[in-house]
């Protein structure tokens, strides 16, 4: 049975467990992060410690959420120990709309960076085991101030071309105190990009990626699913202006999970015990590949099974904040 991690974060702190025959508060802990801390120190599974501490009172997640009473499914008492970052060009199908970006600049015989990374990762992004494959893009989007809760607002910096919606998973990990990383589970994300300042020059990547992201409020414990298949939509004025399916999963992707952490995580910088790691694993599904261009007021929407609950976000704008430095 599919068990599904979420965290209320009003009236008070708790962790529900969620599976098809219902949820209930998870006695003992008031977040996922402990309850991770618990199964390690215990050495067994997300889902084994969460039998042992038993059932608390049934809850109604749908409510919760459309209440506000739901955040996001991972958290820490300091943001700085959340680290967000991610990788791309990782689904098959994925270079198309990158390549569409870069194409211009480029002469239309050569094969752009982008297509042969692309193609690399096709080549060698799923190696044997025991083997080490070909490492994919990698960004950082920021900590954990940057994470957004389902049903709350983006806010592009002022300073934006545009706020552009990326549906993928979100792989959720903890470091143990011996330095060893913990996949606590998966969740639907939108990592929310510029792409028009990545259009521009694709070394403006990483000033395309420090933007907000949000995750979907449920966090999928166990094995991950091998082939994921949602839906990610536009609505403007209560109307829907854009649809399209997206695929995740290793089944449709270039790139297998192992692979992707083993380059993340060999850095002993991402091994720091006690932090907690929000890595996106990518997609081939945008709307701004389409020719959509957002405004202020559309709320992205982005759903998938085995999730049974939707991440809404809708896109403002910060206000003009001159930044000065002082010379001391």
């Amino acid at each position: 049975m599919t068990l599904r991690l979420l965290q209320r974060v009003v009236p008070a702190r708790a962790v529900i467990a969620a599976t098809d025959a219902g949820a209930h508060i998870v006695p003992g802990v008031d977040s996922v992060r402990a309850l991770a801390l618990r199964a390690i120190e215990a050495g067994q599974s997300i889902a084994d410690t969460v039998a042992a501490l038993g059932q608390g009172e049934a809850v109604d997640v749908v409510a919760l959420l459309e209440s506000g009473a739901i955040g996001s499914p991972i958290d820490h008492d300091d943001a700085a120990h959340v680290i967000l970052t991610g990788t791309g060009l990782t689904h098959l199908g994925s270079a198309e709309g990158r390549d569409k970006m870069h194409r211009a600049a480029a002469e239309a015989a050569t094969q752009t960076d982008s297509m042969r990374m692309f193609l690399e990762g096709v080549e060698g992004g799923k190696p044997a085991a025991g083997e080490v494959g070909q490492q994919p893009e990698w960004f950082f989007k920021g900590d954990g101030t940057q994470l957004v809760a389902p049903g709350g607002d983006f806010t592009m910096p002022h300073f934006a071309q545009d706020g552009g919606e990326e549906p993928e998973l979100a792989g959720i990990y903890l470091i143990g105190p011996d330095g060893t990383p913990h996949r606590i589970g998966l969740a639907l994300a939108n990592e929310f990009s510029d792409h028009v300042t990545e259009r521009h020059n694709y070394l403006w990547l990483a000033h395309s990626k420090l933007r907000q992201a949000a995750l979907g409020p449920e966090l999928l414990v166990g094995a991950a699913p091998d082939h994921i298949e949602g839906s990610s939509r536009i609505v403007r004025d209560g109307a829907t202006i854009w649809e399209k399916p997206f695929l995740s999963g290793e089944a449709n992707m270039s790139h297998s999970l192992g692979n992707l952490e083993h380059h993340h995580f060999k850095y002993p910088l991402f091994r720091r015990p006690g932090d907690i790691h929000v890595h996106f694993f990518g997609t081939a599904t945008l709307s701004f590949s389409d020719g959509v261009r957002t405004e202020e007021g559309d709320v992205f929407e982005i759903e998938a099974a085995p999730f049974t609950l939707p991440l809404r976000n809708r896109l403002t704008r910060a206000a003009d904040v001159p930044v000065a430095v002082r010379v001391l």
